[in-house]
């Protein structure tokens, strides 16, 4: 059968992507648009209304297109009823995704060799009955190697994850639901998958998680932490780059000096992503995510002092239902502060079950509002960031294409630099001929 798949969300999501296409293809055929498929998958998102209804639109387009639907992903566990009313044809989780081929066949009305949660009127994990939306439950993630299975994306870049899960609890988080506790990967293991990317000549590594930053903390005296892993797979041979994804600023505090020292290799992108959601320590309480705005600032300056070309990534939550005037001003204040080259700006949306969804929501207006005017401060700090690298000479890593025929490539410290040629793979010097507030412009020197 063809089959095509769709992902959504996060770092975490796009290799979940690749485990489930390296299991796809032992059966069936593999295509590259929507329309030539019989199944469609769409690895989904639903850590806000927006993707949600996104990720449901593409559903619908789906089966009113007589296509069979797979919707797996965190959305079905976040929002299961949602899912139901979409008339998928069949459910799987990030838990379970090594059961895809299964429920392919499920979608296609396929036997089983064993009942299904939700035929015969049983009620599943998922929590639904019925003839459609048949949730497949099966193996634990944690509990198969996935390695025998990844696919990478291109041949330059892989996703490796590290662990799943967190520690967190945040108020208005439905992913936490669905990825459960902390269970960080052994380190051998991750050691090898990199050393193996690196033979086949991957030349860049992105290290992800929910948060790297609580990796080990499940397995004491197993595995180091962070810093630890990082130094280890900087040891490997080879010329590549590691992106260390997202990182709570809370569990960042228990080893900074640490981490701010392994930061140092060559090999590890001077690419700081830690979200702080909130420039209001009232509202940051509000959401239990367990540190302050100075918190927060000291791992900036930390890592800023001893990193002069440091990229620094955070995420901010506008209109939260206890986030007033004030509280918004706060957060300006500290954006205008510490001054970050990328900012994920989300409005606050209600998910399923969590406690922050029994606050009382604010306008859309103004959220909207409060976006708009974050949005507008974050184009003017990024273009005044990228205007000192014009004329610059750098070192590029070519990592894949761009629009209307360019490349992308990252500099050592993983800022993005639009080229006009150059070839997959290879580190090249450039000279910086242009910016703008999100990319640098440059041609090979």
């Amino acid at each position: 059968m063809k089959v095509y798949i769709e992902t959504y969300g996060c770092t975490m999501n796009q290799g979940d992507t690749g485990v489930m296409i390296g299991i796809i293809e032992k059966e069936h055929e593999l295509v590259d648009d929507a329309r030539d498929c019989d199944v469609a998958v769409i690895n989904s998102c639903g850590v806000i209304g927006f993707t949600e209804r996104k990720v449901l639109k593409r559903v619908s387009w789906l089966r009113e297109n007589n296509k069979k639907v797979v919707v797996a992903g965190c959305l079905p566990g976040i929002n299961p009823n949602a899912v139901r009313d979409s008339m998928a044809d069949a459910v799987i989780t990030p838990k379970n995704l090594f059961q895809i081929n299964r429920a392919i066949d499920t979608a296609l009305n396929v036997r089983s060799s064993s009942p299904l949660p939700g035929q015969r009127g049983q009620r599943s994990r998922g929590g639904w009955r019925g003839q459609r939306g048949h949730a497949i439950e099966g193996q634990d993630i944690i509990n198969v190697d996935p390695r025998r299975f990844r696919k990478r994306l291109n041949k330059t870049t892989a996703i490796v994850p590290i662990a799943v899960g967190c520690l967190g609890k945040c108020s208005y988080c439905g992913t936490r639901l669905v990825r459960g506790r902390l269970k960080s990967f052994e380190p051998d293991a991750i050691i090898e998958e990199v050393r193996g990317c690196v033979r086949h000549g991957i030349r860049e590594v992105r290290l992800t998680a929910q948060d790297t930053g609580v990796y080990g903390i499940d397995r004491a005296g197993l595995s180091p932490r962070l810093p630890g892993l990082l130094e280890k797979i900087s040891e490997i041979p080879g010329e590549f780059r590691m992106r260390v994804g997202l990182m709570n600023p809370k569990y960042v505090l228990e080893i900074l000096d640490e981490l701010v020292e392994s930061f140092r290799n060559e090999k590890i992108y001077k690419f700081l992503h830690v979200p702080v959601q909130s420039g209001d320590d009232r509202v940051l309480e509000d959401m239990r995510r367990g540190y302050t705005a100075d918190d927060f600032r000291a791992i900036v300056r930390s890592f800023q002092e001893r990193f002069n070309d440091l990229t620094l990534s955070t995420d901010i939550i506008v209109g939260y239902p206890t986030e007033d005037e004030e509280s918004f001003r706060k957060t300006l204040d500290l954006i205008e502060e510490v001054r970050p080259d990328i900012i994920n700006i989300t409005r606050f949306s209600k998910r399923p079950n969590t406690p922050a969804a029994k606050l009382k929501d604010m306008p859309d207006r103004c959220k909207k509002e409060r976006s708009r005017k974050l949005t507008a401060l974050h184009q003017k700090i990024g273009a005044e960031n990228n205007k000192r690298f014009i004329g610059r000479v750098v070192k590029v890593l070519i990592t894949e294409n761009g629009k209307n025929g360019t490349l992308l490539g990252r500099t050592g410290a993983y800022r993005q630099v639009v080229l006009d040629q150059g070839r997959y793979g290879k580190f090249v010097r450039v000279k910086i001929t242009g910016a703008t507030a999100t990319y640098l412009i440059g041609e090979q020197f």
